[in-house]
């Protein structure tokens, strides 16, 4: 999922673990630590100084507690080089040369004759974690053998705990820094998700919900910013509306007054235009007062049948004597005020049968949803002008030269009808000529 919340919360995971990941290995090389981590040679001073207490001990003597002992050839087993190197070379420091062996752990097997016993040097649990041994020549001729639990070590074959083990850290870590970005980027991108929610919430009427000014600071802030901007545009919609509805009946009393001096023209022929003119002003006063009545207007709503709205909407505009004719309408029902349906009905009617030289309807019911399609043969609309058709007073010629009643308002006003009702109104040029007027509208279920 592409969202911000998802990117970030990526990128703070993988930055924690490649930071983690390079310290990790700068303090490795920047330390260059030696291996084995338990030095041969930082031990030669104890082991030097083992040997001159041992020196000084009668050949006889059992030493106490069993971690070290005497005997008369060194024991046998798998020798560390490394570490026995190391250790010589740290000896040869102090000025003290003597053989030397270090065995790996657990390697000495065979320790020659018996004053090791159970519990004692070569006697612990075998492999790499097990005990090591030290032998050291003495000048006498006898081999001094020094159980080390920390001695030499190998270096490891891989990493502590094996794969699994590894692989249960790195779990553990990834996950652990996963819940912390997430839960910090939730935090930080809340307000974010508040706008995101309030935009989704927006109802047809494009008026935004009044969010709870609640929780952190940053949604709290967020969401008094979402409540101003809403009241904001609600007075300004507010404000335009009351302006062109104001403007509009304001025209309709010089409007009177003209239409009652041109009665008194006594040219006949100038006296008809004269009518027809104020005729097209008050037609377009009326369509912006209906405009804006349809914007501003609420009322409950009922369940409407679109399928007999049609119909009834069909025989009013054929009983006018324009071309009209129902294809098929099957039963449908959507929610929503008769009164504003059957006006974006008529407009769209008329709009074909007038400009389109006649109209075909249909009304079908499609998974839930309701389609209306009224189609015509004229000479449709240019591409060009397709993103125009839904602006207030849109003609398709606006030099006007062909004489058609109409304020160009049809159009805007079945549209803002449909959006408040959910739906969408689509227009499209048909491949054989012509206009074809899609509504598709929330179903419900057909009573009865």
């Amino acid at each position: 999922m592409r969202t911000l919340r998802a990117q970030v919360t990526a990128l703070l995971v993988v930055a924690v673990l490649v930071v983690t990941a390079l310290a990790n290995g700068a303090s490795f090389f920047l330390t260059r630590p030696e291996w084995p981590p338990f030095d041969e040679g930082s031990k030669a001073q104890d082991i030097a100084l083992l040997a001159d207490l041992a020196a000084a001990v009668p050949p006889a003597t059992t030493l106490p507690g069993g971690r070290a002992a005497f005997q008369a050839s060194p024991p046998e087993g798998e020798i560390d080089p490394e570490a026995t190197r190391m250790l010589a070379e740290g000896l040869a420091r102090l000025g003290r040369k003597m053989p030397v062996r270090v065995f790996r752990p657990g390697a000495a097997s065979q320790l020659g004759p018996g004053q090791l016993g159970p519990g004692q040097p070569g006697q612990g649990r075998p492999g790499p974690d097990g005990p090591s041994l030290t032998a050291l020549g003495l000048a006498d001729g006898r081999w001094l053998v020094i159980q080390r639990r920390f001695g030499p070590m190998a270096p490891p074959s891989g990493p502590p705990g094996g794969t699994f083990g590894f692989a249960t850290w790195l779990a553990f870590m990834v996950a652990g820094v996963t819940a912390v970005v997430v839960f910090a980027v939730r935090r930080l991108t809340k307000p974010l998700s508040l706008i995101e929610e309030a935009a989704g919430r927006i109802g047809p009427d494009g008026e935004l919900p009044v969010l709870p000014e609640e929780g952190p600071a940053e949604v709290r802030a967020a969401a008094a910013a979402i409540n101003r901007l809403s009241a904001r545009l609600k007075g300004a919609m507010d404000s335009r509306m009351r302006i062109v509805a104001g403007a509009a009946h304001d025209l309709r009393t010089p409007l009177t007054r003209m239409r009652l001096r041109a009665e008194f023209i006594p040219d006949d022929e100038e006296r008809a235009q004269w009518l027809s003119d104020l005729e097209e002003l008050d037609r377009i006063a009326d369509s912006a007062i209906r405009l804006v009545r349809e914007e501003v207007e609420g009322g409950p709503e009922e369940i409407v049948r679109l399928d007999d709205l049609v119909d009834g909407v069909v025989a009013e505009v054929a009983e006018a004597r324009r071309p009209v004719r129902l294809v098929h309408a099957s039963p449908a029902a959507v929610r929503g005020r008769p009164l504003s349906l059957k006006r974006a009905v008529r407009n769209l009617v008329v709009n074909a049968a007038t400009h389109g030289g006649g109209a075909r309807v249909a009304v079908s019911a499609e998974a839930g949803r309701v389609v209306l399609l009224i189609e015509d043969d004229g000479p449709g609309i240019p591409e060009a002008l397709m993103g125009q058709v839904f602006e207030p007073f849109f003609r398709v010629d606006p030099a006007r030269q062909v004489k058609i009643p109409g304020a160009g308002l049809g159009l805007a006003i079945a549209n803002e009808i449909v959006s408040r009702h959910g739906g969408r109104l689509t227009l499209a040029n048909r491949p054989g000529g012509g206009l074809l007027q899609r509504v598709d509208l929330p179903g419900v279920a057909v009573e009865g």
